[in-house]
């Protein structure tokens, strides 16, 4: 059902709000890719929700935070020769990831404040948006859910890569959620096609998306550059090694092999699949549309080509990152507007 504010003005206002949170949460995806590929997400060893909001001020306040990063495997094990200049580096990474979700915060509550307020929310699209808040809200605790597992009592030298990848695709879910309701309260009309190619939008989005999830396995193992030849891998179609005996089914998940040929193989079934029907749609409604997603899955497989064969620097790989939410963003759009009005006969697909 289509979201509705109480009048043209509030949804205005509100619309503004969402792109504006919208905006935010894509920077805040691409800070976060930051944060992951300067491996930095270690450096800050204590969730203070309230008073880590502030850096370290003066030489003992570095040291003491320094003295903790100090007890992590990571520094033990990879970096026990950094410098203070160079944990510092990465402290202001973590810092900077964790106090941009503390600003996201306050304007998703601020502004609901503010509307609720004025009168303008309906009960419905208030529980929306308090569902929107509640979910920025997990996000951070997942957050640390997820740093906490290179901290402690373990061997690994980073995060965990499935908590790496629930923190990414909650991220996802969220600026998802945001764009729609931001059409919902906008006044721009359906798409008229079947009920099958529907069916193939959500598709897409479904495959999109497990496709940024593994993306983001392919990320925390550093899978990227374990393999940089390409279309085959070290020579061969799947690599020998797809299967780890000691892994099992963990190879899906927690192999280098696995996560990188299974995320190359998606990409070619997503890039074919939006390709095939976009020629379906040639000439008809949507067209366009279509067109607009096919043109950035192209763009995404051919910048994650030339990400994979340089070794996935830093650059390249945020770029990368960065174009995959924005294919994600309009593979949702698309999905509103087949969903927006009744289906054709199966002869006008």
């Amino acid at each position: 059902m289509r979201q509705a504010a109480k009048s043209d003005i509030a949804a205005l206002w509100i619309r503004r709000w969402l792109i504006l949170i919208a905006v935010m949460v894509y920077a805040m995806i691409l800070i976060g890719g930051m944060t992951r590929l300067t491996d930095s997400g270690l450096s800050i060893t204590e969730w203070d929700p309230i008073s880590g909001a502030l850096p370290p001020i003066g030489a003992d306040a570095w040291a003491s935070e320094f003295a903790k990063y100090q007890q992590t495997t990571e520094f033990q094990q990879q970096n026990f020769n950094m410098t203070m200049a160079e944990f510092q580096y990465i402290y202001w990474w973590e810092w900077g990831h964790r106090l941009f979700g503390r600003l996201i915060g306050l304007v998703a509550i601020g502004g609901f404040a503010w509307f609720w307020l004025k009168g303008w929310l309906t009960k419905p699209l208030a529980g929306h948006l308090l569902g929107l808040i509640a979910l920025g809200g997990l996000q951070g605790a997942i957050g640390w859910w997820m740093v906490s597992s290179g901290i402690g009592e373990t061997e690994r030298l980073d995060v965990a890569p499935y908590r790496l990848a629930t923190h990414f695709v909650l991220a996802l879910v969220i600026i998802g959620y945001t764009v729609w309701l931001w059409l919902d309260l906008g006044r721009r009309e359906g798409l008229a096609v079947s009920s099958r190619l529907k069916l193939v939008s959500v598709l897409m989005l479904g495959l999109i998306f497990l496709q940024m999830a593994s993306g983001a396995l392919v990320a925390g193992l550093d899978a990227g550059r374990t393999y940089t030849d390409w279309p085959l891998m070290a020579g061969e179609l799947v690599p020998s090694h797809y299967f780890h005996a000691e892994l099992g089914l963990r190879s899906l998940f927690e192999g280098r092999e696995a996560t990188q040929f299974n995320h190359r193989l998606l990409a070619y079934v997503i890039w074919g699949l939006s390709l095939a029907v976009l020629v379906m749609r040639y000439g008809k409604p949507g067209a366009r549309e279509f067109a607009t997603l096919a043109t950035l899955v192209t763009l995404q497989a051919a910048w994650g080509i030339i990400t994979l064969v340089n070794g996935a620097p830093l650059k390249l790989a945020i770029l990368h990152q960065a174009l995959g939410v924005a294919v994600f963003v309009a593979s949702v759009r698309l999905v509103w507007l087949t969903a927006r009005q009744q289906p054709q006969s199966a002869a006008s697909a």
